[in-house]
């Protein structure tokens, strides 16, 4: 796993629902992490896993927390989305298939924008 260095902007932020949503799955599992999916059968979701149920792999980046859950990407999708913050929000829908949001009638989302300017001078590799 690699840590990013955190100058500027928050790598990954949370809306509030997406933050009260987490506080919900958190009193059913306390100890979850997200992995940014890279595609495939769930999508590009965010996805909530029991910590000790998810291996993070020695490629996988840290892009930061967000309401004190560590969130990942993969270091092949981080080099596409190097020049984004991920905003982690709440839509109605199911979860991804293994993701504790699954069956909850509410699943988590991923939007993004592109850091401007000053910030993107900021990024670690730019």
């Amino acid at each position: 796993m690699t840590e990013t260095p955190t100058p500027g902007e928050p790598r990954v932020i949370a809306t509030d629902a997406a933050l009260e949503f987490l506080a919900e799955i958190r009193k059913d599992h306390p100890e979850v992490l997200f992995h940014q999916s890279g595609g495939c059968c769930d999508g590009s979701s965010p996805m909530c896993y029991p910590a000790s149920e998810y291996r993070v792999g020695e490629t996988d980046v840290k892009l930061g927390e967000i309401g004190g859950v560590p969130f990942y990407i993969s270091g092949s999708q981080y080099d596409v989305w190097k020049h984004t913050q991920l905003i982690i929000d709440v839509v109605p829908g199911r979860g991804g298939m293994f993701s504790l949001d699954n069956g909850r009638e509410r699943r988590f989302l991923t939007r993004s924008r592109l850091f401007a300017g000053g910030e993107a001078c900021l990024l670690p590799g730019s």
